[in-house]
């Protein structure tokens, strides 16, 4: 009789928090329908913290499951995220976004984040629980961007600066306290073009084609693209467009044609392989070595580089890529990161936030894993004249004495070592529901891997410091030359060497939720590192997967150089890698399209299907891999 009342004591409120949330999705849903003007939207709620849907794509909305414990900071987190989903629905013409948004991956991020700031400036206009709704978002948007660790306005990346002075311009609502005082060193470092285009985005906002050219021109006026080819009226005689101010932003910007010329490197031809971050000479003379490392930015030598059936081709800033200084990039291994109890409640914590992954992703893992068993299984060669004798045709002879004796040869299935190289993007944008299931992807692709014989090495790249570091440092100290090249302090981490069992390593997988680790991404000199390593090794097979969420972005690396720097060095190191045939390269894009690089890559909207998209690539590797083998044992 005791444990009745128990027993009624505790059910009724596990029934009442899931009827909760279960009446909280339908309110939501209701509400994004009804805001968004679509009754057939589809929503669905996942664990975790989901990144915003793209603007260039009309995606099912997907928004944080409420826990079962939700507090006030958490429901009004999601009503904001759904209320901007909404408000893009009612607000935002997605084709017409992505047909005008810059190819440039550091352009498209302040693109996006002026739009975001239209449709929400918009559509709360006239409603203060939106509104409100919004700036609670706003604040936790700023809070998982590392705003509290900032202490200058360099450490402010661009698209967040701009999109907030937008936000401020177009509604009249304040900012979170937190980046007020970076925000107003920001505003006061702006040109004055630069403040007129902001002026002319609020007297746009209601129309997004008008807005679309406000954009422009802001942009413009900060040195991140050319107006020219948005705005023939206004440069009908030929002339380099006026709205661009020589003085920028905080740096003295350099247009493209100020750069150094590729013409003068066509004598460098012939390298063997891009450029790595330790091959740029002496760092304290980064303009006399940017002509001799030409030739080295590429495996081809040509800047344009063969690319066939790729996603593009380099710009001519990728012949002359260089880094200003190396002496203060990094090559470091998980565990010199931080302590071990560190490594461990990190570990646990991605462990607790992907429970509800794993199953999915394991019994992916298990068919990958009996793809390649399969493969691997020996066969045997009957009705040989020598061999092994063959128990199992001794039977004919027993019945017909004159037949002779049947023998059976044993061989192998061509299935040649193979190496396995997965690069994940370790970037501020990736924080979140990414990185844990990136984390968590690595730890089972490896598992699986390795017990069919595959070695699977595990690779991070971030930079030491948000807007450049010490080499930022270096190059204002030697009096800010022009050209500087990249600009930041690379950040190259080893979660797992090819050659060290899963056991030993899978704790340093839950490095990459420490905060403050995510930081800017640099992928050309990623890939680059990467791939030199898994040449070192001895397999016959070499595959390099990339998980990334978008274009290379490091705004100090930008700041003083042509807005498509690191993304033309990117697509060198690209079309050099994919003319070799000694490494296969798959990438895999977060929320962002890279198929606009790389040749054989796919391009996924939720971090959930990572998993499944991983082993379903490698499975496309594997099988291709057998039917080659299977043609060459044939002829």
């Amino acid at each position: 009789m005791a444990e009745r009342p128990r027993s009624s004591q505790t059910t009724p409120p596990v029934n009442e928090a899931a009827d909760r949330a279960e009446a909280f999705r339908r309110a939501t849903i209701g509400a994004i329908r009804a805001m968004g003007g679509r009754t057939d939207t589809t929503v669905t709620f996942h664990a975790g913290n989901m990144p915003a849907g793209p603007l260039d794509q009309d995606i099912p909305i997907r928004l944080p499951q409420l826990s079962r414990h939700a507090t006030e900071d958490e429901t009004g987190r999601i009503r904001g995220a759904a209320d901007a989903e909404a408000l893009k629905l009612r607000h935002h013409d997605a084709d017409f976004h992505r047909t005008h948004q810059p190819d440039d991956g550091a352009a498209r991020s302040v693109y996006d984040a002026l739009e975001q700031a239209r449709i929400e400036a918009v559509g709360s206009r006239h409603m203060l629980g939106v509104a409100a709704n919004l700036d609670r978002k706003l604040e936790q948007d700023c809070q998982d961007a590392g705003v509290p660790y900032m202490t200058s306005k360099e450490q402010l990346p661009t698209a967040l600066a701009l999109g907030l002075l937008a936000r401020q311009k177009l509604s009249d609502r304040p900012v979170p306290g937190m980046v007020r005082p970076l925000l107003e060193d920001w505003a006061r470092s702006l040109s004055p073009e630069a403040q007129k285009a902001l002026d002319a985005l609020s007297a746009a906002q209601n129309d997004q084609t008008a807005y679309s050219r406000a954009s422009r021109k802001l942009m413009a006026a900060c040195s991140l693209v050319e107006l020219e080819d948005e705005s023939p009226e206004e440069d009908e005689n030929g002339e380099e467009d006026a709205s661009s101010p020589e003085d920028g932003a905080e740096e003295p910007p350099t247009s493209p044609e100020e750069q150094p010329p590729s013409g003068e490197m066509d004598e460098d031809q012939g390298a063997e392989e891009p450029q790595l971050m330790d091959s740029t000479g002496d760092p304290g003379e980064p303009d006399d070595s940017s002509e001799t490392e030409a030739g080295d930015a590429d495996g081809t030598g040509d800047p344009s580089g063969p690319n066939e059936g790729g996603a593009g081709t380099p710009g001519n800033t990728a012949a002359g890529y260089h880094a200003y200084t190396t002496a203060f990039d990094e090559e470091t291994a998980a565990e010199d990161l931080c302590d071990e109890d560190e490594l461990t409640r990190l570990r646990q914590q991605l462990d607790q936030q992907l429970a509800t992954l794993t199953g999915v992703i394991s019994r992916l893992a298990n068919r990958l894993q009996r793809k390649l068993l399969a493969q691997q299984t020996r066969a045997w060669n009957f009705d040989l004249e020598e061999g092994i004798l063959d128990a199992g045709r001794l039977s004919r002879i027993v019945v017909n004495p004159t037949l002779s004796l049947s023998y059976k040869q044993e061989s192998e299935t061509e299935f040649r070592d193979t190496a396995v190289t997965l690069l994940i993007d370790n970037s501020g944008s990736m924080r979140g529901r990414p990185i844990s299931v990136a984390a968590m992807c690595g730890d089972i692709l490896a598992r699986t891997l390795e017990r069919c014989g595959v070695k699977v090495e595990i690779l991070g790249f971030t930079t030491r410091a948000w807007k450049g570091g010490q080499s930022r440092e270096k190059w204002t100290t030697d009096g800010k030359p022009k050209n500087p090249g990249r600009l930041n302090d690379l950040r190259h981490i080893i979660y797992k060497s090819a050659d060290t069992p899963l056991r030993r390593a899978r704790r340093n997988l839950g490095l990459m939720l420490r905060e403050g680790l995510l930081k800017e991404n640099i992928d050309g000199e990623a890939l680059i590192w990467a791939a030199r390593r898994l040449r070192a090794r001895p397999e016959q097979r070499r595959i390099l997967m990339v998980i990334s969420d978008g274009a290379p972005v490091d705004d100090s690396t930008l700041s003083a150089n042509p807005s498509s720097y690191l993304e033309d060095h990117l697509r060198e190191v690209i079309a050099s890698l994919e003319s070799r045939s000694d490494i296969e390269l798959i990438a895999i894009g977060i929320g962002h399209d890279v198929t606009r690089y790389y040749h054989r890559a796919v391009t996924i909207t939720d971090a959930e299907e990572l998993g499944g998209t991983m082993m379903k690539k490698l499975s496309e590797l594997f099988d291709e891999d057998g039917r080659r083998g299977s043609r060459s044992r044939a002829a």
